[in-house]
């Protein structure tokens, strides 16, 4: 039903945009990569006889028109952007294969009751400014003035980037779409994970995508002389922070389905014979459960409050994104099912612990996702891979879930 070798070229020569020696590629949002790379795929679905357009926040837009127009609309799509050094399936395979799809009814004269558009958001992972899902944001609405004067490592805004890159940020809410125009929206995605593997089926399909808590945390203890200062006398951030980094990873294995993260440590002044004044850490706090991960993020600060009393330490934090839960439709979840009965397929329902462009959508319109697997688990990295026939599995799945769900004609 689809070109299965149409995908994989296309994934890769998606895949070279932005490419680094390492293997691994970067590519992230208002950069020179990402504009090359939303060129590309402009191109793509202009073959697939697509009607494509930008909208106000850097959103690319294909367009299959339905028997009828004012029918509300089924998207589906992913991101465009990668994490720095990333792989090329994670975002890529989302657009790639639903435009596959579109194109694949395009050439097979099928037509459909509802329009069908693939969206390839802007910025998902957020790795520029730490902030992630602006594109999504920006179609529920949910961006603010404040959020654009986020600022990456360079001290470039996010207002400042998108100017950067001929957008104007005084025209955010022309990206906002309503609910009433939306029938679902349906992402195809790598697993990141091994739970498809584990059970050796190349498609699963998802129930529901856990909550996000990134927040920044702030020790203020005092420098000091490394050698001068006695042991007794310290008020030393970087082992208050080592210890409540422990507090963060013992809370979280008490559940038994809470993972917590801290990927980035900061150290100040940072010499070698100075005691740390000041360390900054994140916190990646993620759960199926809304109501879990508030007790795991109470228990963790109350913890930390200790440990600041305890060491003579201050701490602030920031709080960077609070994302809820976000359950996948029981309809899209049949119609997942039907379609893996139809070309054959075995399937795993499983949760996504991974945040996606769909856990902002659900705020709009019904979401679904279709996940195929992901060789050892690993994303993000240049050793990201899944095969050829996985691919073609996952797209094909999507193919039946278009279909039914836009209705066709």
């Amino acid at each position: 039903m689809i070109n299965s070798e149409r995908v994989d070229r296309r994934l890769r020569e998606l895949g070279k945009i932005g490419y680094r020696e390492s293997g691994g590629v970067t590519r992230h949002a208002f950069t020179p990569e990402d504009r090359a790379a939303k060129d590309l795929v402009i191109s793509y679905m202009q073959e697939a006889g697509l009607i494509v357009r930008e909208d106000a926040v850097g959103n690319l837009i294909g367009r299959r028109e339905g028997r009828n127009p004012k029918a509300p609309v089924v998207l589906t799509g992913s991101h465009i952007d990668t994490v720095c050094d990333g792989g090329i399936y994670d975002g890529g395979l989302g657009i790639i294969g639903a435009i596959e799809v579109l194109q694949s009814f395009n050439e097979q004269g099928i037509s459909t009751e509802h329009p069908i558009e693939v969206y390839a958001f802007n910025d998902e992972e957020g790795s520029r400014f730490s902030f992630s899902m602006f594109g999504s944001r920006g179609v529920i609405g949910d961006l603010t003035e404040k959020d654009l004067e986020i600022k990456d490592r360079n001290g470039i805004t996010v207002a400042e980037a998108m100017r950067n890159q001929g957008y104007d940020p005084n025209k955010i809410k022309d990206a906002v779409r309503s609910p009433e125009e939306l029938k679902a929206f349906v992402e195809l995605h790598i697993e990141q994970g091994k739970v498809l593997e584990c059970n050796n089926l190349s498609v699963g399909i998802v129930t529901g995508i856990v909550n996000e808590l990134w927040m920044k945390l702030i020790v203020k203890g005092e420098a000091g002389h490394a050698g001068a200062t006695p042991m007794n006398l310290r008020q030393d951030a970087l082992v208050a922070a080592a210890e409540m980094i422990q507090v963060i990873e013992r809370e979280a294995k008490k559940t038994g389905s809470t993972v917590a993260t801290v990927g980035r440590l900061n150290v100040f002044p940072g010499g070698i014979n100075i005691i740390p004044g000041l360390v900054e850490f994140t916190l990646d706090l993620r759960d199926t459960s809304q109501e879990v991960s508030d007790q795991v993020e109470a228990a963790i600060f109350k913890d930390l409050a200790r440990i600041c009393q305890e060491r003579g330490v201050q701490l602030e934090t920031e709080l960077l994104q609070r994302i809820p839960p976000a359950p996948c439709s029981k309809e899209f979840q049949i119609a997942a099912k039907e379609a893996c009965k139809k070309i054959g397929l075995q399937y795993f329902c499983l949760p996504s612990g991974a945040g996606h462009d769909a856990m902002q959508m659900v705020n709009i319109c019904p979401i679904g996702m279709i996940f195929i697997r992901s060789k050892d688990g690993i994303s993000h990295n240049p050793a990201e891979w899944s095969s050829r026939e996985d691919c073609a599995d996952g797209v094909s799945v999507l193919y039946h879930v278009l279909l039914d769900t836009a209705v066709q004609v």
